[in-house]
């Protein structure tokens, strides 16, 4: 379709409005799970996930073709299974970023895909044709894109207001050529939002191996309209010490589509600054709202409650459940990273 969804009435909702169902993909082997010992502990990671969500809403599972046994005995009878090709995991970025019209109507973009950035290790032959897939599925319209993005670098407050990074939409791998303005444009016209709120960057784990090069959703998302969660690093020996205070400054000088002034929120990054020799990019924000409840990553960390606890004071009359989320991370996200959200239309 030619149309941009915007202009025929639709609009991204926000996380926290109402769900229809969670879309989530398998892991398959591929270079981001490198042998069967990790592939086999993503799966009991995105499994736990899988089953935590189920608790709330009702969540649809896309598994390569032959996996669905193997995926059941996994995550339970709770949970629907559905068979098409993939190259790799994340929901959230592969999958289509659904719209509603506010009259009984889905709709859902399909950005394009390019293995977040045409990275070497990547591969996405299939995994750009899923968000097409699950919209089908769904009974959604799509609409398509040339703009190169995932769910996971944006960011809505279901008020016209959305968080972008220059280093993900701006990035020389996805959009060359195209302006600030040009992508503003084609994030609204397809959003629905009217103001666009850029972060310089993510954080510093997030430009290595398997990283996406500044995903929004693992520094900042807004809790209501007015009010934005924003990750902090407390240890100054970690660079995203630097980079979490300069995001924190940016974000309570900038206004939203209302023109208010936005509260921010800071949630402590867990105590845990590396593993294995390399810096963590643990982070709280990369939670899932789902109806009634909070899925929370979980680090086996001292700042897990007090995390929890700033959760359960935004999200009052919604349960938070703490899910361990250091394999995911591990793979490149975390639990916002391979869940994607189907409103209610």
């Amino acid at each position: 379709m030619t149309a941009h969804p915007a202009a025929a009435g639709f609009r991204m909702p926000p996380e926290w409005a109402p769900h229809e169902r969670t879309w989530m993909a398998w892991p398959v082997p591929n270079p981001t799970f490198t042998d069967a010992r990790e592939l086999a502990g993503a799966r009991a990671a995105w499994g736990a996930v899988a089953r935590a969500v189920s608790g709330y809403e009702p969540v649809t599972l896309v598994v390569a073709p032959g996996a669905a046994e193997e995926a059941r005995a996994i995550v339970g009878d709770e949970v629907e299974i559905v068979e098409r090709a993939l190259d790799d995991a994340w929901m959230r970025d592969i999958g289509p970023t659904f719209l509603t019209d506010g009259a009984g109507n889905l709709a859902a973009v399909d950005w394009t895909f390019n293995g977040w950035g045409a990275q070497e290790w990547a591969r996405w032959d299939h995994d750009k044709e899923i968000a097409r897939h699950v919209s089908e599925l769904a009974g959604a319209r799509t609409y398509s894109t040339p703009l190169v993005n995932e769910g996971g670098a944006l960011h809505v407050d279901g008020e016209g207001t959305v968080l972008l990074t220059d280093t993900v939409q701006l990035g020389e791998g996805r959009n060359p050529g195209w302006t600030r303005r040009q992508v503003e444009d084609e994030i609204h016209a397809h959003l629905g939002t009217t103001k666009a709120i850029w972060l310089p960057y993510g954080l510093a784990a997030d430009y290595g191996t398997y990283g996406t090069q500044g995903h929004v959703d693992i520094v900042a998302a807004f809790a209501r309209p007015g009010v934005v969660m924003v990750h902090t690093q407390p240890d100054p020996a970690h660079p995203d010490h630097e980079r979490c205070e300069a995001v924190a400054a940016l974000l309570r000088a900038a206004t939203d589509a209302r023109g208010r002034r936005l509260e921010v929120v800071e949630v402590p990054a867990p105590t845990v600054l590396e593993e294995d020799g390399q810096w963590v990019d643990y982070s709280y924000i990369n939670h899932y709202l789902c109806n009634g409840g909070v899925v929370l990553c979980a680090f086996d960390d001292p700042r897990d409650e007090e995390a929890a606890e700033i959760f359960r004071r935004l999200f009052p009359g919604r349960t938070v459940t703490p899910v361990d989320a250091r394999t995911i991370f591990a793979g490149g996200g975390g639990i916002h990273c391979i869940t994607q959200q189907q409103p209610k239309a």
